[in-house]
């Protein structure tokens, strides 16, 4: 068994939590009463993963999406009150980490997004103004067909393709969950497709007119990924058990 605050100092190192200006903070959002030995991870601390987290007996739980986010209401009420009520009862720490684990380059969720997909990272681009967020690479060489079915084998999800008119891809550009906006950046970049979470009603327009093929493949789906490898890497590097709980999301 190890105590928080162990597991908590060396995430910091590793994730350099303190470079990002995030909508959240990153780290312990909820301290709990326990050693930590058994450890389950998920996308986002919704009461249902909790609910699970708990069946599994875990001591902590470690997360993408956690709480205490800009501009939501302050008010520990209603679902937020169910939530950090079921922690506090029962002694679990909650751990969350937003932008740093979308950006560490071996267990984020964009690292961990280009082992999936056979992508070939060549290096990053700021998405949104932060350093090492969105990753450009190469692949071999598909169409846009053959692509959107490699993601939805591998993240057991269709996702939703707008065709840039641009050919066979063998350059691409990512980032997960809500990035769509910056798919300007991507084009910029001079690759043939995109890939994020999510799409808004502009992103199609900007993919057909800037000539590069888009791919929604879900906010939940491309996040699954980090989360279970720095798991697993805690629980090899502290001797914890680890277990990882999907609920599903169709977003």
């Amino acid at each position: 068994m190890v105590a928080i605050a162990e597991i908590t100092s060396y995430l910091a190192d590793v994730l350099e939590a303190e470079r990002f200006t995030d909508y959240c903070p990153n780290g312990l959002q909820v301290e709990g009463e326990r050693p930590v030995h058994r450890l389950v991870s998920g996308v986002t601390a919704s009461e249902s993963f909790i609910d699970h987290a708990l069946a599994a007996d875990a001591d902590a739980l470690l997360v993408h999406h956690g709480y205490f986010w800009k501009g939501e209401p302050a008010p520990v009420t209603g679902m937020k009150a169910r939530r950090i009520g079921k922690l506090l009862r029962s002694g679990v720490h909650l751990l969350a980490y937003h932008l740093p684990l979308d950006a560490h380059p071996v267990h984020g969720n964009n690292a961990q997004l280009a082992q999936r997909l056979g992508f070939e990272v060549e290096g990053s681009f700021p998405a949104g103004g932060v350093a090492g967020l969105g990753l450009y690479g190469t692949t071999r060489a598909a169409s846009a067909e053959a692509l959107a079915a490699r993601i939805a084998e591998q993240l057991g999800r269709e996702p939703v393709f707008v065709d840039g008119g641009n050919g066979a891809i063998r350059r691409v550009a990512w980032c997960s969950g809500a990035a769509q906006g910056f798919i300007g950046q991507a084009a910029e970049l001079g690759v043939d497709a995109y890939i994020s979470g999510e799409i808004s009603e502009p992103t199609a327009h900007i993919a057909r007119e800037m000539g590069i093929h888009y791919f929604a493949a879900g906010h939940h789906a491309t996040e699954r990924y980090g989360v279970q490898a720095l798991g697993e890497h805690l629980a090899q590097r502290f001797g914890l058990e680890h277990r990882y709980v999907d609920v599903d999301n169709p977003a």
